[in-house]
């Protein structure tokens, strides 16, 4: 503890903000009484705009300008702001061979050319939106939360009502944006926003940013930034309010629970309304999401839960206000709790429908944040399932530069129903404290937090949860540090614990060396362990690493490893996970074994993402393949094919097991407003053989018609076991 304290204030004092002024490259943005046609045309409009065309190369170094060259300008009235890029080709006069893989909005990766507008309106260094097009118009935006230190802290599937065109010209393409304001959060009188523009090239490939951003950060990282410089103070937008209703007709099929049909219709919605500058109220009636994809289904060898990621719209805005508390697997918030129950006579879990929510999120003003969300479930008479309330609180401070103190508190409670005598009636509460670290130059970060919940069932103490994390991230060279204490009787009903009652230990370090020809752009070994232990056990798992990273100049990435591991069995456990013999417990295995990833390069037709390990296994041996291969037929669309397999043999008398999961997958776009995909997942462990087939319209902005069937059946029969049709429409409407 003495150490996890010292680790506290060293990282605090981490936090300061620089001592001398920064500067920022900066663009003036004029007001203009001109109208501006959204069409990827320089016209005159444009002739009052500033450019900003110093852009840097990020990828595949960040020594030079790029060599794309690009030119930004911007401009605003009443109502939006304008930009507009010009992308040029390093071959002028010359049409582009610009890659995309569909017309499908929000598109990303690094298969695509684009440019990207981030938006960071109170300067916090924190949060922003991003906006990008291709050069076919495709759309996408996206909210960064957290610094945007790494990927998972940039969310795409935030959706909102903003006005985009591209088009294609010999030795380069425009693209030009309308965004209103009443889509942004910002302080009524600002006149100075941060902002950075990015550029994807498949030319080299490249890419560039203004202002420059340093290769070992993610080029979505926010403390590096420019700033936009409006010609006057900004005045208030307006009433912003949005209603978004849905209406759908449904028909299904369950054989399983001897229904044999059922036809159905329902109605609901969304609101949002902006309450002052930067605060966001969203409401929810009887909530439908029929439409979101399906999860991609993995083989489950685990011993503990596997997490899968929210992708339901209504909980998406501020999401990280409420989710980022805690870590990747000790949450004390997971959104998709809500609307989930347990049949507790076949332990499986079911759809609880919601009767309805609201949220309330978002800045109060340049250091202070909020939210507050209350959900309300419905009851289930069959499976003796209570209605239930779901509310969260959240207050987030801005200390030191880019740093950051959270409070969080939640609460579920069922609501007493007399004709629901046996049903359990126990609240289940969490409170807890987080800090997150991001220093001015971003090469410190960090969390430290520490939780505790309350439930009736567990009141003997050992209710916490702590962490330490620190990140060093440098030129050549990165280092983590976690250190964890997860109490035995810590039950956060409402989060996301994959396992309890541990302390852990972990850490990584990692060489990077950049070569100046060739070609790798990078390469290095590195070290990283993770041991976890308790005080009934002692040691129960442990893992030590020697790997190497290599990535090319063509953005092909591989990255392998070398690998011991232990684990010691405090509960009896089946290796296999397909009800064959298990491992008693009180056993104890040390393993060696390899791993590796490969990920091609997007820009090709055919590109492939893979990993797999081959080695020890418990008392016996396991290979592992798995991984995605797509065909892309530009600009239409892509042909997938995810898959897994699993060959675990273990001696007699433990089963021997060959686990297969293929999914094929078809993702077409006819136009930029309508979509077909089809997603087909053969699982031989689970039994189940899952066909997904979505057909999307976007009528207008943001408003679509869906026409969603979904189909199960047992594996090894093909023997259906449900089935339904879902036809959808929802519209987005301002008020």
């Amino acid at each position: 503890m003495k150490f996890v304290i010292s680790l506290v204030v060293i990282t605090l004092c981490l936090g300061l903000p620089a001592i001398a002024q920064e500067q920022h490259d900066t663009i003036r943005v004029n007001r203009t009484s001109t109208p501006i046609k959204i069409d990827g045309v320089l016209d005159d409009a444009w002739a009052n705009a500033a450019i900003a065309s110093d852009f840097w190369q990020y990828f595949p170094m960040d020594t030079s300008r790029a060599w794309n060259p690009t030119e930004v300008r911007l401009l605003y009235d009443d109502n939006f702001i304008y930009y507009l890029a010009i992308a040029k080709n390093r071959v002028p006069d010359v049409m582009g061979a610009y890659v995309t893989p569909s017309l499908r909005r929000d598109f990303r990766g690094e298969a695509n050319d684009a440019v990207t507008f981030t938006l960071d309106p109170f300067q916090d260094e924190t949060n922003a939106f991003q906006f990008g097009v291709n050069p076919f118009g495709v759309q996408r935006e996206g909210l960064l939360t957290n610094g945007a230190n790494g990927p998972m802290d940039l969310d795409q599937a935030w959706d909102n009502k903003w006005f985009a065109g591209a088009k294609q010209y010999k030795g380069y393409w425009i693209a030009e944006m309308a965004i209103p304001f009443k889509t942004l959060r910002y302080k009524e009188s600002s006149q100075f926003w941060n902002a950075k523009f990015y550029r994807i090239s498949s030319d080299g490939p490249e890419r560039s940013s203004w202002p420059k951003v340093p290769r070992q950060y993610p080029i979505i990282n926010l403390a590096y930034h420019g700033v936009m410089a409006f010609d006057q103070p900004l005045k208030k937008p307006g009433a912003n309010i949005s209603l978004i209703p849905y209406t759908l007709v449904n028909y299904q099929e369950d054989r399983v629970d001897q229904k044999v049909f059922e036809r159905g219709s329902n109605i609901g919605g969304d609101a949002k309304i902006a309450v002052g500058p930067a605060l966001n109220l969203d409401l929810t009636v009887n909530p439908d999401f029929s439409q979101v994809e399906v999860d991609q289904q993995v083989a489950n060898l685990d011993r503990f839960e596997i997490f899968f990621p929210e992708r339901r719209q209504f909980f998406l805005e501020n999401a990280d206000l409420f989710g980022s508390f805690g870590s990747q697997n000790l949450r004390p918030f997971f959104s998709r709790r809500i609307g989930i129950a347990k049949d507790t006579t076949t332990d499986l879990n079911v759809q609880n429908p919601i009767y309805f929510g609201a949220r309330l999120s978002g800045k109060l003003d340049k250091n202070w944040r909020m939210g507050l969300l209350s959900m309300q479930t419905a009851r289930d008479y069959d499976i003796s399932q209570p209605s239930t309330n779901y509310t969260v609180g959240v207050l987030q401070r801005k200390v030191f530069s880019r740093s950051n103190i959270g409070i969080i508190a939640i609460n579920k409670q069922p609501f007493r129903d007399r004709l629901l005598e046996t049903a359990s009636y126990d609240f289940n509460r969490v409170v807890g404290i987080d800090y997150n670290l991001a220093s001015n130059d971003n090469k410190w970060t960090g969390k430290f937090f520490h939780h505790r919940s309350f439930d009736p069932a567990l009141n003997q103490g050992k209710n916490g949860a702590s962490s330490a994390m620190i990140n060093y991230n440098a030129l050549n060279w990165d280092a983590v540090l976690t250190i964890q204490d997860v109490g035995a009787n810590f039950n956060p009903e409402v989060g996301f614990a994959r396992r309890t009652d541990y302390r852990r230990a972990a850490g990584t370090v990692n060489w990077k060396f950049y070569p100046k020809k060739g070609a790798l752009q990078s390469h290095g070994p590195g070290f990283d362990f993770d041991f976890l232990g308790n005080d009934t056990y002692g040691t129960t798992d442990w893992d030590l690493n020697i790997l190497y990273k290599l990535r090319f100049r063509n953005s092909t990435i591989i990255d392998f490893r070398l690998r011991r591991e232990y684990v010691y069995l405090f509960n009896a456990f089946d290796p296999t996970n397909s009800g064959g013999l298990k491992l008693e417990e009180g056993n104890a295995f040390a393993n060696n074994l390899f791993r590796f990833m490969a990920l091609s390069d997007a820009r090709k037709v055919v590109y492939f993402d893979l990993s797999g390990r081959i080695g020890q296994y418990f008392n016996g041996s396991r290979a592992n393949l798995e991984g995605t291969i797509n065909y892309r037929k530009q600009p239409y669309g892509i042909f997938g094919l995810n898959f897994s397999y699993n060959r675990i043999r273990l001696p007699e008398p433990y089963a021997d097991a060959d686990f297969l999961l293929v999914g094929p997958k078809i993702d077409l776009s006819f136009s930029r407003s309508l979509f077909w995909t089809t997603f087909v997942q053969y699982n031989n462990q689970s039994n189940n053989l899952n066909i997904n087939s979505r057909l999307q319209w976007r009528f207008r902005p943001v408003s679509d018609i869906f026409l969603v069937y979904t189909d199960n059946y047992y594996s090894d029969t093909y023997v259906n076991k449900n089935r339904a049709l879902v036809l959808k429409c929802t519209y987005w409407l301002n008020l």
